[in-house]
């Protein structure tokens, strides 16, 4: 795909500088700029050489650093940044678009019941179970699982190898020491505009079902256990587990390797620091960190201070050392 530097402008609506018509191939980094594409630089100090660019996009703020260059001039750049990975994410061939028709010739099984919109673009060797509702502009990465009873919505991404419907690990204890195992007999709905990771697991529920709401983005490696509740526009970054039963808020942000046990609830607007212990509710919005138990970010700074002096103080008291 090439478009000219006028057209794109016109595409992510912002202004742009220098030959309009200059024809950009795609988008390069500022470790190794390419002249028949665009670079994205955000602060100049980050870029050595600009002239080995086709052209940039930067900050308004930064126009005289750059005047005489074929330029993109944003109020958000980083927004940009990403309307512009979108129009040439276009160049990458990584599933075709099929119908039922030609499900034989990807390795896609299609069970009974199922339905499925518009735009429905599939990788190879998927698997989509009964009963299974999908929307318009649905796209499903290589070797993903779509177990029966599950709702994806319009415009949602499953990324490669990704498990959606999965059993629950759910177990009751018997009196001999073993284990009888809960059948789970509901299913995961995932609301428009979601988009989940590679190799993620999400089990359906018990008997109501998983929910993940409008706008949700997961990063790879994701656990969301049964009947877990994710509220809009939340973040998810790798390696997170959710356990059963936790209903998270709106426009939470989970940082990597966060890891939160059952039956939590978050309010909105929270953020949890990477590889944090969630072992209680979170009520209020803000920033929380800490495995100890965790608490709110300005508070866990503040013991960690003392924990660094508690060597100290111990010597200081003549306490014998641990």
């Amino acid at each position: 795909m090439v478009l000219k530097l006028s057209n794109i402008s016109k595409i992510i609506n912002a202004e742009f500088s220098g030959n309009g018509e200059f024809e950009v191939a795609g988008i390069s980094s500022v470790e190794k700029p390419k002249r028949n594409m665009i670079t994205f630089v955000e602060n100049p100090k980050k870029i050595s050489n600009p002239d080995l660019c086709g052209a940039l996009l930067i900050p308004k703020k930064f126009f005289n650093d750059f005047k005489g260059f074929n330029l993109l001039l944003s109020d958000n750049p980083r927004l940009d940044f990403a309307k512009l990975t979108n129009i040439f994410s276009k160049n990458l061939v990584l599933t075709e678009s099929v119908s039922i028709e030609n499900f034989d010739k990807l390795n896609i099984s299609f069970g009974a019941e199922s339905k499925i919109g518009k735009n429905f673009i599939c990788g190879r060797n998927v698997i989509i179970g009964n009963n299974v509702h999908i929307g318009n502009n649905v796209l499903i990465g290589d070797n993903a699982i779509i177990n029966s009873n599950v709702i994806l919505g319009n415009n949602v991404k499953i990324g490669q190898g990704t498990v959606v419907g999965s059993e629950g690990f759910g177990n009751v204890r018997i009196d001999d020491g073993s284990w009888k195992h809960i059948s789970h007999l509901g299913g995961v709905s995932i609301s428009d505009n979601v988009s989940i990771g590679s190799n993620c697991t999400i089990d359906r529920g018990t008997i109501d079902n998983t929910e993940i709401h409008e706008g949700v983005v997961i990063d790879n490696l994701v656990h969301i256990a049964h009947n877990v509740v994710i509220g809009k526009n939340t973040a998810i970054a790798a390696k997170v587990g959710i356990a059963g039963s936790c209903i998270i808020g709106k426009r939470n942000m989970i940082g990597g390797m966060v890891g939160i046990v059952d039956h939590i609830k978050t309010a909105d607007d929270v953020i949890i620091s990477a590889t944090s212990t969630v072992n209680n509710d979170l009520n209020e919005s803000g920033i929380y960190t800490g495995i100890m138990p965790i608490s709110k970010h300005a508070s866990w700074k503040r013991i960690a201070l003392w924990i660094t002096k508690l060597d100290k103080i111990a010597k200081f008291l003549n306490l014998k050392k641990l």
